[in-house]
């Protein structure tokens, strides 16, 4: 494919781009249960600056590490929420947690993460942890 023809197959109308940025929105909602305010402003970026390719390959990527993979959604969901505590990523954290219940995790079953957390990562990875479903616990919209 020359530039020329590789150029014009990312440019896009705003019907277009209003479908791919649905697209790429509808496989974060399949595997969050929403959309992510980050995902949102990238977006947004992505229209003003003419760089939804990036984020339509991001989120295809995303969608096969966590969709065709042997470990399950629910898993993967865990895993991701495990590996944000040890780093001490709140937000994600926050997000990847009510992904695992998405994706049919139990609420023991993040606090589980926590635990294991707090031997890999120490004592602030697991209050982080535990702060986490505490709050979602408290949320109403479970």
């Amino acid at each position: 494919m020359t530039d020329d023809a590789m150029t014009a197959d990312d440019t896009t109308t705003d019907g277009t781009f209003a479908r791919r940025t649905e697209a790429v929105r509808a496989r974060y909602h399949s595997t969050l249960g929403v959309v992510p305010g980050g995902v949102k402003e990238r977006l947004r970026l992505a229209r003003d600056f003419d760089r939804l390719p990036t984020e339509e390959a991001l989120a295809a990527l995303r969608h096969i590490v966590l969709t065709d993979n042997p470990l399950g959604a629910r898993v993967q969901q865990l895993v991701h929420y495990g590996q944000l505590l040890s780093l001490g990523r709140e937000h994600p954290a926050r997000i990847h947690a009510r992904g695992a219940l998405h994706a049919g995790a139990t609420a023991a079953e993040l606090i589980g993460v926590a635990e294991t957390a707090l031997i890999t990562s120490g004592v602030p990875a697991y209050a982080l942890g535990t702060e986490i479903v505490i709050d979602i616990l408290a949320t109403p919209t479970l």
